[in-house]
């Protein structure tokens, strides 16, 4: 695997306006993730929201991953809270000795953003 950037993020988009995320919360076990998502630009726009996970350590497996999104349409200025279901599924791992998906203990980072290289 090489260590390079790509041109274009997963998630990239163009758009005539520019939106801020803040007020990440998540439920106790993880079964929706909430914010706000505010256009800070001077045009009405539309916004990919995005959710992603890194799992624990014990997982190995050191990448974040696409858990859910929605499209916000917003007006200049204007800002919605946005709530988005996390299945549980996808905060799982298959175990080959369990024979079946289990969750790890361990510490969980949700992220959102607009991209995967976009994100808080």
């Amino acid at each position: 695997m090489k260590d390079e950037t790509p041109l274009f993020p997963f998630g990239f988009g163009l758009s005539y306006t520019s939106f801020a995320y803040s007020g990440l919360t998540v439920t106790p076990g993880a079964e929706s993730v909430s914010f706000e998502v505010k256009n800070t630009g001077s045009r009405a726009g539309d916004e990919i929201a995005e959710v992603y996970v890194t799992l624990p350590k014990s997982s190995d497996e050191p990448f974040r991953k696409l858990i859910g999104y929605t499209r916000v349409t917003l007006a200049a200025g204007a800002s919605e809270k946005v709530t988005i279901p996390v299945p549980a599924l996808y905060l799982k791992v298959f175990s080959t000795e369990k024979n079946g998906w289990e969750r790890l203990g361990g510490d969980y980072e949700i992220e959102v953003g607009g991209s995967s290289a976009e994100r808080q």
